[in-house]
């Protein structure tokens, strides 16, 4: 069985390159694996470490011939091929050397699967544990969990057909594969599109202009503009009478939609994929049906490198024709309803305003790019996996942007995090330091993992820990550490620390007027809307948030009406409260399900009031114990070469001490004195361990003895007396 507590990441890579064959038998044969990109993914693969577990995939969609009742939906697939041990990573970013075990015949991996050449999976969710414990251990996949999933249910699940939304997805799709047959030639195409224009209402639209005085019948067409048809601003009876005529042209025995929820529509006055013939450039229908066909290509086999590059230079290419502009998301959209985002006006609007996701500019006209929008994509269907995510799919994500209560006028709407000068953040190529529950203990910690994986559970189910304890018992130096294994790499970016104390306010922690350079007073975000934005604009990345002593300030005061927001079954966008100090109507606030709080509480502290218990029900709380046992001395020994015996009279000599703070009735176990105090740092050099230990003993344990006594220091005295005794 993997152990999965131990492993930093499982490595999910693909074999074929641009303009190259499958790899696969060459890499098993010489025991490697090569990036096949000298400008891609090089600092990704120096991440990869020896000991890690990794497997060749190729991902594509499967209709038929499936082990299980996929109620004839297309389902994503995913070969292993091979699965191996990185032994030795080259450093280059290129080549890896790996124990290889073939896997003959390939087994197939359904649902959860990813389109890039190299994904890196942590064991932080049931899908990825699912997916490594069948990858590397056989175990069955649990076809049942993953078709009632939010992801997948609309498709697969269970439900009454009755109940299930987005029927239409299947005509749609059905369309689109018959428009593929005419890609080549559209002259019966055309003839039976005018042929329908005569029997339905609705058609007036296909006539061309030639020159400035000619015009008549639409000559030529594309597959877009040709399904856009039926989905313009005309009457639901003449959109179904226009599909219906145009399935039994093209062969299509699924029935017509009875609903058309959540679909974009045309504007009746541009409901051309392309321009007039005296405008438009040679070539520019052909690209059109060119995208068409890669967009189908892409949506069946989702990791083919030359299929996504081709993709994305179509993409910008015919972005760049006259009167294509976001309309093109929309055409793909209803090609392939389950792989492509529409990004419509109103879509647009729901992504910015309620789910807060930026949509990358760098493409033609402050439009995203081919590239960006890919990466939109993959963003967004990491998030349809979460069940507390207001929508679980693109149709549902569509449905919802056609509900949403305006709140502004459009014409005065400027989204949310939509800038044009800022680069879309993408997790590929970027960096990785990998951090695991190993790497905590090799560092420092003397709890088991079994302590640690436990600890990290529970704040994956509850977003919000508390780790609360005597003083040294190293809370402030852990959450740290959790929080880089929670995130999977030590990434500093990630991870930022507050103080909270007396004086701190809720203006100072979520948003309050603050004086500007010119003298007046402006609306500024404290750290945890900053962080909130940070997560909102990055859901595929967690974020996490540590409070150093939560009980020093008053946290129901500080975290004021975004205390509710808390709570793990909040963490979505239909919760959003709108704050005592708002920017306007539109400024609601909720926080992600990707940003973590965990915050440190000394409980020795006696001028501190209790924890409110609003606060208590937010967060979970984990005890930690002083840890001056066989393995913090076997640590500190290895570390800095302190003699065993030594270290063990030091460990009993304050189990000891830490015995007679507990047996006192005006302390108690909270008084504990913890291991920090007789943990040297990191980078320290002890020559003489006996004044060290002594050192630590009068400046450091005497004053928190000294103050724990206050009333009799007598018995500060002599506790550190016994601690320095025959030393």
């Amino acid at each position: 069985m993997t152990d999965t507590t131990q492993a930093r990441s499982f490595w999910f890579v693909g074999a074929v390159y641009d303009k190259t064959k499958d790899q696969t038998e060459r890499f098993i044969d010489k025991g490697i694996w090569e990036n096949g990109y000298t400008d891609r993914y090089l600092e990704l693969v120096r991440s990869m470490l020896p000991g890690d577990r990794i497997a060749i995939k190729s991902s594509f969609t499967r209709k038929h011939d499936l082990p299980f009742d996929n109620r004839g939906q297309t389902v994503s697939a995913m070969a292993i091929k091979a699965i191996g041990t990185i032994i030795q990573n080259m450093g280059d970013g290129r080549t890896l050397k790996v124990d290889w075990t073939p896997v003959a015949p390939a087994k197939e991996w359904y649902f959860y699967t990813y389109r890039r050449t190299i994904w890196r999976v942590i064991p932080d969710r049931w899908e990825a544990q699912g997916m490594i414990e069948f990858t590397f251990d056989n175990k069955q996949q649990d076809y049942n969990r993953f078709c009632n999933a939010p992801y997948w249910r609309e498709r697969f699940g269970d439900q009454p057909e009755a109940e299930k939304r987005f029927k239409w997805t299947k005509f749609y799709e059905a369309i689109a594969d018959g428009l593929l047959q005419h890609k080549d030639d559209r002259s019966q195409l055309i003839q039976a599109i005018h042929a329908i224009s005569t029997k339905v209402d609705g058609l007036s639209h296909l006539t061309d202009h030639y020159t400035d005085d000619d015009s008549g019948p639409l000559r030529d067409i594309c597959p877009f503009t040709t399904m856009g048809i039926f989905n313009r601003g005309i009457t639901d009876a003449n959109r179904k009478s226009i599909a219906k005529e145009l399935a039994s042209f093209l062969g299509v025995d699924i029935p017509v939609p009875e609903t058309f929820e959540g679909l974009p529509i045309l504007n009746n006055l541009r409901s051309w994929f392309f321009g007039f013939n005296n405008v438009r450039q040679p070539g520019d229908i052909d690209t059109l049906w060119e995208m068409f066909a890669v967009a189908i290509d892409l949506a069946g086999s989702m990791d083919n490198p030359q299929i996504i590059n081709h993709f994305v230079e179509t993409f910008d290419k015919v972005n760049k024709q006259f009167s294509v502009k976001w309309n093109l998301t929309s055409g793909l959209f209803w090609i392939r309803p389950w792989q492509f985002i529409s990004l419509d006006s109103k879509s647009r609007e729901y992504l910015a305003k309620f789910l807060k996701l930026k949509i990358g500019r760098g493409g033609h006209e402050n439009r995203c790019s081919g590239t960006e929008y890919l990466d939109l994509i993959d963003k967004i269907s990491d998030q349809f996996e979460n069940d507390q995510y207001p929508v679980h799919s693109f149709p549902e994500l569509s449905l919802a942007a056609w509900e949403y209560e305006q709140i502004e006028e459009r014409s005065t709407l400027e989204p949310i995090f939509e800038n044009p000068d800022e680069d879309e953040i993408s997790g590929v190529g970027q960096s990785i330091t990998p951090y695991s529950i190993q790497d905590i203990l090799n560092e420092g910690c003397f709890l088991s993992s079994e302590q640690l994986l436990g600890m990290l559970n529970c704040l994956r189910m509850k977003k919000n820990v508390i780790l609360q304890g005597p003083p040294g018992t190293g809370k402030t130096w852990l959450a740290r550490k959790l929080a880089f294994a929670l995130m999977g790499q030590r990434s500093q970016t990630n991870v930022r620390a507050v103080q909270f104390h007396p004086n701190l306010s809720y203006e100072d922690f979520v948003r309050g007027w603050r004086p500007s350079a010119q003298g007046q007073l402006d609306l500024v975000d404290g750290p945890f809307l900053q962080m909130i934005k940070m997560a909102i604009e990055q859901p595929d990345v967690k974020f996490v948030l540590v409070i150093e002593e939560i009980n020093r300030g008053n946290p129901a005061q500080i975290f004021g009406e975004i205390l509710t927001l808390l709570e793990a079954d909040k963490r979505t966008p239909s919760e959003a409260l709108e704050l005592c100090y708002s920017r306007g109507d539109a400024d609601r606030v909720f926080i992600p399900s990707n940003l973590y709080v965990i915050g440190t509480m000394n409980i020795a502290d006696r001028s501190l009031a209790l924890v409110d218990l609003a606060l208590r029900r937010r967060f979970a709380f984990i005890d930690l114990e002083p840890q001056i046992q066989s393995t913090w001395c076997n640590w500190v020994s290895k570390q800095f070469g302190i003699e065993q015996s030594f270290l063990k009279d030091i460990q009993r000599r304050m189990i000891d001490l830490n015995q007679t703070i507990e047996a006192d009735s005006n302390l108690g176990r909270q008084f504990r004195i913890g291991h920090s105090y007789v943990t040297p740092h990191s980078k320290s050099q002890i020559d003489d361990p006996r004044q060290w230990f002594l050192q630590i003993v009068h400046t450091e344990i005497q004053p928190l003895l000294e103050e724990y006594w206050f009333d009799s220091t007598d018995n500060a005295r002599k506790a550190c007396d016994r601690l320095a005794e025959g030393l």
